[in-house]
């Protein structure tokens, strides 16, 4: 059929997002994270509203994208338990390690999307946290390329 025949719409659809990746692993939360998927699921639904009254298509798309992501993770969420004691490292632990260099550094144990280093959480399944999950003070953990001891867990 010639193009002459076809409507053609002057502004065509965007090309489709890809979905964010989901990871393969329980999605753990401390009722903090929980309550962070929340927030950002009800601050994607007022820019959705806003975008619809815009007639932002493209802002439309990867919000959608987005929604689908924190519903996802909102679905799947476990939300765990404070640490049962300061005994040993558990999710949800604050553990300070020292370094052979001699830096400190203390790390929350969190769910993948709650982990931000810089602020000072980590992912369950981070490889230093995965050292840490079940160690007492004094032992020592792989640290990167060196090892570190734990001195405190809270």
């Amino acid at each position: 059929m010639s193009k002459a025949f076809t409507k053609e719409d002057s502004a065509a659809a965007p090309e489709p997002l890809p979905d964010r990746e989901i990871s393969p692993y329980r999605n753990l939360v401390t009722a903090e994270g929980l309550a962070a998927i929340e927030r950002q699921i009800f601050e994607l639904e007022c820019e959705q509203s806003a975008a619809l009254d815009a007639g932002d298509r493209d802002r439309l798309q990867a919000i959608a994208r987005d929604l689908r992501y924190w519903s996802a993770r909102r679905g799947s969420a476990e939300v765990m338990p404070h640490p049962p004691d300061s005994a040993t490292v558990h999710f949800g632990s604050k553990v300070t390690i020292a370094r052979a260099d001699g830096r400190q550094q203390t790390w929350r144990i969190t769910g993948e999307d709650e982990a931000d280093p810089r602020r000072g959480a980590i992912s369950y399944v981070s490889p230093l946290a995965k050292a840490l999950l079940g160690r007492s003070v004094g032992d020592e953990v792989a640290a990167g390329a060196t090892r570190a001891e734990v001195v405190a867990i809270v």
